[in-house]
């Protein structure tokens, strides 16, 4: 015999009963079976909402239950295209001047009795799996309605009835021996105690009523029918590539339901489990899905991790102090005085020192154990043994399940790492013993972070979802985000990156959205985009809180560099092309390295030297293999390799350096490259990276530009140059002259570092250095005399473009 129960949304509207009935029909050509059915969907809320209005004083009671009969007609109506729910419309009308007289009484003394509140809730299941017996019977099926109160005996205990196993299951048993009709049809949710009053089971009431019928009659399976196709790896309002779960234990299921996965109840699964009946979940409006089938042992089932679930809204309740150190019987005392105060505990963990215990409860009962536990502890808390009972909300709980974790090693720390680097932080951990379950509280704003950033580790097909927030898009960020677009589904078969830009903002708008930016039209919605400052863009993207965030700042703007603190200390990685951040006191970059490492963030700036060169990666790379920079060698400005390399006289020397500025070599103000601000700035770096702690101010930097030529405007500084022509062609003639040639070039020795321009000879390791190219010399205890060399293209969009989408991809992984 099978057992089919059916959830409100499957009864919620016409289409959907009709759909209930065909399933119903198909299962009964297969032999006896028997249906519970909940309320219809929104029922049961709007009951108890009558009931709370009246208990208030309200007559909007009689609106909310003339809303529910007349929903219940319409239905009927529908249903019964032919006049036969006469009766059962009837039934609906008489029920419901029953509720109206029953909220009257409670209007009137202003109070709302569980007991009275059962009865009022039983309107729901009573009515719905009449309407559907009902309609099984008109369509010609052989169906019969039992009153699941005459069967099911509990105690008084209203609102959440503990059920008497032994009478219940005779008395079903009894029923369902003597009944011959194919389908027996029971309100769900309702049960009576010894007097015959009416019941109810409580949360998951229904899913009860089945498993109850289901044990006792020892069927085959129970089906509970649903709008979901079964258990799934995460929950899907989190996660978008959730899988479902086709095969579970019953303790598994236990421990996804108990934190949280919202398709079965807890105490539903014992009485069946206790049988080694198996629970067959399946979705009403996709039946031909698999769904999710639970039984003692799963053979089917493989991987080590069946979900990933959580419960939000927890408080955690701290009770803690010297003198609990040692002395038995605190946390006896605790739970007793939570039990009496009927609070449940959903998670507990205890530090081993003894000197704290720490459980988590619903934050609705926050106050209420604060009361109960400070009350049951005042002498301790008076002469200072214990501590008041500290309560901290806002907080919820994850789990992860899984029988087969016990089987591998490293789970916790894969789980805890991948929280870590997403910057969820772990107030509270615990463990059971059985291995099958490991669970932590974390900020109730990090859950959606959290769920995916675990499902991703755990369930993808090796894939990582990466969330980019582009701050520029002059040319290189138009450059960086043209490249980006191209190369996406490259990435995605080889890297197995996901690369999603999800914000990128200018100077004026910020254009967002959590599924992604259509690259190819970006501008079109960056310039009808709302208008906010880079900080109100920070915020945004610490307010999304999503996982594998990185931001790109593409400008030179030293008001998106003082960003970078609060988005790393988030756990924001951040890829810089500017190079003020790495350039400003040593006492800021190390704050920023620092902080980075603190919260598992990476801060990566290799354009700020070289371009697209891997010069400090390559810097880097030598560092943490042991070697150590004795020397370092550098042309380091593309624009002033370029402007040497192309002027040769015949023309002006400003003419050449527009020139590198119409080809996007040069800085916005080209003053920055020619007066070596820029090129000091990049050995700056490059020293800070070797080890070496040293200001900009303490850089030697020989000018060869007329001070005239840095006042002004841009184009103040073009005239200028114009004017001085002759200082420019002296300084190329006395270079010919000695059969030299000019470049402009940077060092750094013993952890001086000093720029300026020299005149080299022709056999020069920087003589051949042609258009834009830049070159690095490192001197090492390994290359002492042959320096390691980096050369190549340092300046342009396209190459500095692809250096950043190089970090991009380094951060990535």
């Amino acid at each position: 015999m099978k057992v089919l129960k059916f959830g409100g949304s499957s009864v919620g509207k016409t289409d959907a009963i009709l759909t209930t009935i065909s399933i119903i029909r198909a299962a009964a050509n297969d032999g006896k079976i028997a249906v519970v059915l909940s309320a219809m969907q929104g029922t049961t809320d709007a009951l108890i909402d009558a009931g709370r209005r009246a208990e208030r004083g309200d007559d909007g009671y009689i609106e909310v239950l003339e809303h529910i009969g007349e929903r219940h007609l319409e239905t009927i109506k529908e249903l019964f295209t032919d006049g036969d729910g006469s009766d059962i419309s009837e039934f609906v009308e008489v029920t419901i001047r029953e509720l109206e007289n029953l909220c009257e009484g409670v209007r009137l003394i202003r109070e709302l009795s569980p007991k009275t509140l059962d009865r009022i809730l039983s309107f729901g299941e009573i009515v719905s799996s009449k309407i559907v017996a009902a309609k099984l019977i008109a369509d010609g099926v052989d169906a019969v309605w039992a009153d699941s109160r005459s069967f099911i005996r509990t105690d008084s205990s209203h609102g959440s009835a503990s059920v008497e196993l032994q009478s219940t299951y005779s008395s079903l048993q009894s029923l369902i021996a003597n009944e011959s009709s194919q389908v027996t049809v029971f309100p769900g949710f309702i049960a009576s105690d010894k007097d015959g009053s009416t019941t109810t089971l409580g949360r998951g009431g229904s899913d009860y009523t089945a498993a109850l019928i289901a044990a006792a009659v020892d069927a085959n399976v129970l089906e509970i029918w649903t709008d979901v196709s079964g258990m799934m790896t995460a929950d899907p309002r989190f996660v978008r590539g959730v899988r479902e779960i086709p095969n579970i234990t019953y303790r598994e299921a236990m421990e996804l339901s108990h934190f949280g996965a919202k398709v079965i109840y807890p105490p539903t699964i014992q009485p069946v489990m206790s049988k080694g009946i198996p629970i067959l979940i399946k979705n009403t409006f996709d039946a031909a899905a698999v769904g999710t089938l639970i039984e003692s042992e799963s053979t089917a089932a493989s991987g080590m991790i069946r979900g990933i679930t959580s419960i939000d809204n927890i408080a955690v309740l701290s009770l803690e102090g010297s003198g609990m150190v040692g002395i038995p019987g605190f946390s006896r005392r605790l739970f007793d005085a939570l039990a009496r105060a009927q609070i449940n505990v959903i998670l507990i963990t205890q530090s081993s020192s003894e000197h704290s215990i720490c459980v988590a409860v619903e934050d609705k009962f926050a106050e209420s154990a604060k009361t109960a536990v400070d009350g049951e502890f005042e002498y301790e808390i008076n002469i200072g043994r214990i501590e008041p009972l500290g309560v901290e909300t806002g907080f919820a709980i994850l789990a992860l399940v899984g029988d087969n974790m016990k089987e591998h090693t490293g789970v916790s720390g894969r789980m805890f790492t991948t929280l870590g680097n997403n910057g969820v932080n772990i107030h509270a951990i615990a463990q059971g013993s059985s291995e099958r379950n490991i669970s932590a509280i974390i900020s109730s704003r990090d859950v959606r972070k959290a769920v995916n950033t675990l499902h991703e580790e755990f369930f993808s097909d090796g894939s990582k979802q990466i969330n980019l927030y582009i701050a520029g898009v002059g040319t290189v960020g138009k450059r960086l985000i043209d490249q980006l677009e191209k190369q996406h589904q490259h990435l995605l078969d080889e890297l197995r990156l996901n690369v999603r830009v999800v914000g990128i903002a200018n100077s004026k708008a910020a254009l967002l959205a959590d599924e992604g930016i259509d690259l190819m039209t970006y501008g079109d919605g960056l310039s009808s985009a709302e208008t906010a400052t880079i900080a109100t863009f920070t915020d945004a993207i610490i307010e999304r809180n999503l996982r594998n965030s990185i931001f790109v700042d593409v400008t030179a703007s030293e008001m998106v560099v003082e960003q970078y603190g609060k988005l790393l200390s988030k756990s924001v990685s951040v890829i810089a092309c500017n190079k003020i951040a790495a350039s400003s006191e040593f006492q800021n970059y190390s704050t920023l390295k620092n902080t980075a490492r603190e919260f598992a963030a990476n801060f990566f700036f290799e354009t700020n030297v070289g371009a697209g060169l891997p010069v400090i990666n390559t810097l880097n790379d030598l560092l943490r293999s042991g070697d150590r920079v004795r020397r370092i060698e550098a042309v380091l400005s593309g624009t002033l390799n370029f402007v040497f390399n192309t002027y040769d006289g015949s023309r002006p020397f400003a003419d050449v350096v527009r020139q590198a500025q119409d080809e996007g070599y040069t800085e916005p103000d080209p003053r920055l490259d020619l007066s070596g601000t820029d090129v000091a700035r990049k050995i700056l770096i490059l020293a800070r990276e070797s080890g070496h702690r040293i200001e900009m101010s303490e850089i030697a930097n020989e000018g060869f530009l007329p001070q005239s030529c840095l006042q002004g405007t841009v184009e103040d500084f073009y005239a200028e140059m114009l004017k001085h022509e002759a200082h420019f062609r002296k300084l190329l003639d006395d270079a010919i002259g000695d059969g030299k040639m000019l470049k402009y070039i940077a060092s750094l020795t013993d952890g001086k570092a000093s720029v300026g321009l020299q005149s080299i000879s022709p056999n020069h390791n920087f003589a051949n250095l042609s258009g834009k190219d830049n070159a690095v010399l490192f001197y090492t205890d390994r290359y002492p005399e042959q320096p390691l060399v980096v050369k190549g293209a340092g300046a342009g969009a396209d190459v500095t473009a692809a250096g950043v989408f190089a970090d991009i991809v380094r951060a990535a992984r």
